[in-house]
């Protein structure tokens, strides 16, 4: 699926759980959502697993939000507590949509909790108290801690899991009853190197384990590698005493930067705990630095590798040359938690942090340049995987080693893995085949629903979006190739492939996927590809009459534009 699919889907409010493959863009997706509903007038309710991912999306661990707390389980004692809790209420009150990221990490059994608590505030006869719910998360990065130990009273709630499913978010009985539309997503914005793609899902798929092994072999060093690369330990003992000495070893005076806070102590108290960035910072030119937030102008983004070249004489600015030459001054950067209304709590901090090390952990949501890896002590499923896929390149890749258990997953979420691609792929059907007009009516019907602001230019769907959504309901639903949806919808073929090309632009239809039954025969894909990159060689751009000219006039313009596409 698409985020422009997945987008639609949640704008309808059908609770959604959003998944796909490291790099796919879940982040996008649900900042767009996110900023489409603020725009609406509805506030929804921001939420993660775990400390670190609330700190990533300026939002609460949904324990917070919930009122939950430390506790895994619920008595009735502890529902009477949350329910007298005035300002958890109202939150919860004021929730129209409620997003929980990184669902990966939260148990089954929290998962439950949480559930019961928002029907306990809202509505008792309704999951989550008849609020949309949007999971995000993959269920191959790395796995909620579990007590195994389930409480008597609990059991009868829990007896029909078993002992390894109850673990995973998606074996509550909740999961079931949220009847959540799965969105797949399976573009990449990280990984581009098909032979790293491939070894990635060969681990992601418990299948073909032995490209894995092949590939990632050719990646083991017997030296220590470049010294730019960061490096990945499975724990925090070595991480502060690598960077700490590392920094030591540099001479001339460093600079010295201190966290500002503001807010409530409890709460800047969190912030600073799992904000990437240190309370005291401290650099010196030719120290190795990473990026810990993704920059609104796109300069840089959270894991950006680069070396700090030189400090501004007049504001002390630190100024960084990252790995692709891009220099860049660092300026400081704010982390908040808010209610919608106002801030409660925030820090500031330059979005900077030592990175000669740092910690599986912790890069999860990251993207690296480089990394240096010694995976030959992985003792967890998944812990290899969600290493290895925070790397962009196959090239930027140095291992010291790893096991057996490295190149594996957890079997259940293997195998669970395979029925949300199915789910995703219905999905794709259902919605596909709902009229343009219908679709749009339901999505302004669920923002009237939560009390949301739709203006008029949203309450007519344009002719524009109407005639291209036709056309890839021809193509993806019913398989038609060029000619025929040509036919069918009394339009030449160059129209239709206009209408190809505003999609791909706008990532409403997946190239691989989607475009295979149009994709012309290799004979002639062929040499028009390779023309298309001599030219994009030559100009820097692939225009179609230079191309023409190379291929001669056996090839069409609408042959080459379509090729165009694929590239």
């Amino acid at each position: 699926m698409t985020q422009a699919e997945a987008l639609a889907i949640l704008k309808t409010g059908a609770n959604v759980f959003l998944t796909g493959e490291p790099g796919s863009g879940k982040t996008h997706t649900i900042n767009e959502y996110v900023k489409y509903l603020r725009t609406h007038g509805i506030k929804p309710a921001v939420t993660a697993s775990t400390g670190i991912a609330a700190t990533h999306i300026g939002g609460l661990t949904i324990h917070s939000w919930s009122g939950i707390g430390i506790k895994h389980r619920l008595t009735k004692s502890d529902l009477q507590t949350i329910r007298d809790n005035r300002r958890v209420v109202g939150r919860m009150r004021k929730t129209k949509v409620l997003i929980i990221d990184e669902i990966s990490m939260l148990s089954a059994e929290t998962f439950a909790s949480v559930e019961r608590v928002c029907r306990a505030v809202l509505h008792p006869n309704q999951p989550f108290g008849g609020l949309q719910v949007v999971l995000v998360g993959d269920f191959f990065q790395l796995p909620p801690i579990q007590r195994r130990a389930i409480a008597t009273n609990d059991q009868n709630f829990f007896s029909d899991l078993a002992e390894d499913s109850a673990l995973f978010a998606f074996g509550s009985p909740t999961w079931r009853e949220l009847d959540l539309t799965v969105c797949y997503l399976l573009e990449q914005h990280r990984q581009e190197d098909l032979e790293f793609l491939s070894a990635l899902n060969a681990i992601r798929r418990n299948q073909e384990t032995e490209v894995a092994r092949a590939c990632f072999s050719t990646r083991i060093v017997t030296s220590m590698p470049e010294q730019s690369a960061t490096k990945l330990f499975p724990h925090n003992a070595n991480v502060d005493q690598i960077n700490l000495t590392e920094l030591i070893k540099l001479s001339g005076e460093g600079r010295t930067y201190m966290m500002h806070s503001h807010g409530s102590p409890h709460l800047v108290e969190s912030l600073m705990r799992h904000c990437l960035s240190p309370q005291t910072l401290k650099l010196k030119i030719k120290a190795k630095v990473m990026f810990t937030k993704n920059d609104p102008e796109g300069k840089f983004v959270n894991g950006t590798l680069g070396e700090v070249v030189d400090f501004d004489s007049v504001s002390s600015q630190p100024i960084i040359r990252t790995r692709h030459g891009q220099t860049i001054t660092a300026e400081p950067a704010e982390w908040v938690i808010d209610d919608e209304i106002k801030v409660l709590a925030s820090i500031s901090q330059y979005p900077l942090r030592l990175a000669w090390a740092i910690t599986v952990h912790k890069s999860q949501g990251m993207s690296l340049d480089a990394a240096i890896m010694d995976l030959r002590q992985c003792f967890e499923y998944g812990q290899g995987y969600v290493a290895l896929s925070r790397v962009r390149t196959l090239e930027g890749l140095y291992l010291l080693g790893f096991n057996d258990r490295a190149l594996e997953v957890h079997p259940i979420v293997a195998e669970q893995d395979a029925h949300f691609r199915a789910a995703s792929e219905s999905a794709i059907q259902q919605y596909g085949a709902i009229n343009p007009d219908k679709l749009t009516h339901q999505q302004i019907g669920f923002i009237k629903s939560c009390g949301g602001t739709v203006g008029v230019s949203e309450q007519n769907a344009t002719i524009k979006d109407t005639t291209h959504h036709l056309t890839r309901q021809f193509l993806i639903n019913e398989r038609l190739n060029l000619e025929e949806i040509a036919k069918t919808r009394k339009l030449t073929v160059g129209t239709i492939i206009g209408h190809l090309e505003k999609l791909v632009a706008e990532r409403k239809i997946n190239i691989t996927i989607d475009l295979e039954s149009v994709k012309p025969a290799p004979n002639r894909f062929e040499p028009i590809k390779k023309a298309l990159d001599t030219i994009q060689k030559q100009e820097g751009k692939m225009r179609l009459s230079p191309v023409r000219e190379l291929l001669g006039p056996e090839f069409s313009y609408d042959e080459i534009r379509l090729v165009r596409l694929f590239l």
